[in-house]
């Protein structure tokens, strides 16, 4: 019997596209190193076996976070493996993993969104009148005035986005809807893009659900939008940076956490209660520099 990978992938029809080919990923590394180990496929996988796996990526000096990582993707694919008759019992029950590093998120400074921005924010600079720049700087409001994951932003359709209303609808991670406010730089930005800017970009190609597009006139991939980031970042910054300062600056400002959970799409409380912490270490740094007692 085969390992049934692709069968498993098709069963995760729930989740975002990453995710599948994450999961995907990990099944398929799992395989080979089993493969290698002598075993046909996922009846011949016990307890140990796992276990020995995890010891394995352990000496191939992974990152904590990314064995966590590939022990639920294992969990996960065994589980569907089970509950579909492919083997009798799950050998990643109770399969556990090294704990992540739990590191806090980046939060911008002020100086690195003024350089992402640019001098005069929120009014545009010189460099954003062409067709080019004016999707940048859409690129960057949406990311940090709505909090987007930028999967969510390369998403996006005109139709998605009300700007009389100053309001976006957003795609999430297992296909969830949810309708976001926009900032008025974020509408004074994406009224400029379409207005005048996605135009020049538009080629036969062009997908026409597609609101962000490259210069090669196709819809927008992460990988351009990083390439954005890069050439507005007075130093490296990753992408989801934005996101992380939406988020904290909205707690810093008295934001409710729930509210916060709702315009960041985050299905576990817990996950946005990490922002919380941020702020935590934001206020004992302020404490530690002002006052004279600290």
């Amino acid at each position: 019997m085969g390992w049934e990978r692709e069968a498993f992938l098709r069963s995760l029809s729930s989740l975002s596209a990453n995710t599948v080919a994450a999961y995907g990923r990990d099944v398929a590394d799992f395989i080979t190193w089993a493969e290698r180990a002598q075993l046909s496929g996922p009846a011949d996988v016990d307890h140990v076996c796992l276990r020995r796996y995890l010891a394995y990526l352990s000496t191939r000096r992974l990152a904590r976070r990314s064995i966590a990582r590939k022990a639920a993707a294992l969990r996960r694919y065994f589980g569907w493996l089970t509950r579909t008759g492919v083997v009798a019992v799950d050998p990643s029950r109770r399969l556990t993993a090294p704990r992540g590093e739990g590191r806090l998120p980046h939060v911008l400074k002020p100086e690195e969104l003024d350089a992402l921005f640019g001098e005069g924010h929120p009014a545009p600079r010189a460099a954003d009148d062409d067709a080019v720049g004016r999707r940048d700087r859409a690129v960057v409001e949406l990311l940090y005035g709505s909090g987007l994951r930028v999967g969510e932003l390369c998403g996006l359709r005109p139709a998605d986005v009300e700007l009389e209303r100053g309001q976006l609808r957003v795609w999430g991670k297992g296909s969830k809807q949810r309708l976001l406010p926009m900032s008025e730089g974020s509408v004074a930005a994406v009224r400029a893009w379409v207005g005048s800017g996605r135009a020049a970009l538009v080629t036969e190609a062009t997908p026409v659900d597609a609101l962000f597009l490259n210069r090669r006139g196709r819809r927008l991939t992460p990988r351009d939008v990083r390439r954005i980031i890069d050439r507005r970042s007075a130093s490296p910054t990753h992408p989801h940076a934005l996101r992380h300062t939406f988020a904290t600056h909205l707690l810093d400002g008295g934001a409710d956490l729930r509210a916060v959970q709702e315009l960041l799409g985050h299905t576990d409380l817990a996950t946005t209660q990490l922002y919380t912490h941020v702020s935590k270490e934001r206020l004992r740094t302020v404490y530690d520099a002002t006052h004279p007692r600290a």
